[in-house]
């Protein structure tokens, strides 16, 4: 049997709900803020990744887990989210504030300081 489209959920004041759309930005947020603190925390000597890729070395287990912390705050964040309608401009800044103390984590420079 066909299965019969509808319209997308609607919330207050017409608006279509975008906490799921927010949630995955967030959540990318969140996984280069993680992969920036592994590299620091390994240059560090508190945490040293395994290898998962013998040739490629520790990045290889440093990013696996970036991207399981990444898989993991966009799922809950989608779980919390999803049907509602989100203020986007905190989401927003908050991802870019994230994305950008990630990739300040994985320049060598600042490995020097730890």
């Amino acid at each position: 049997m066909a299965e019969v489209m509808r319209p997308p959920e609607v919330v207050q004041n017409e608006d279509v709900a975008n906490g799921a759309a927010l949630a995955a930005f967030l959540g990318a947020g969140v996984g280069a803020f993680a992969m920036g603190l592994f590299v620091i925390l390994n240059e560090a000597g508190i945490f040293a990744a395994p290898a998962l890729y013998g040739p490629a070395g520790g990045v290889t287990g440093r990013t696996t887990f970036a991207v399981v912390v990444w898989l993991m705050a966009w799922g809950l964040l989608h779980r919390h989210w999803k049907g509602r309608q989100i203020e986007s401009r905190r989401v927003f800044a908050a991802t870019l504030a994230l994305i950008g103390l990630g990739i300040v984590g994985t320049f060598p420079p600042v490995w020097g300081l730890f």
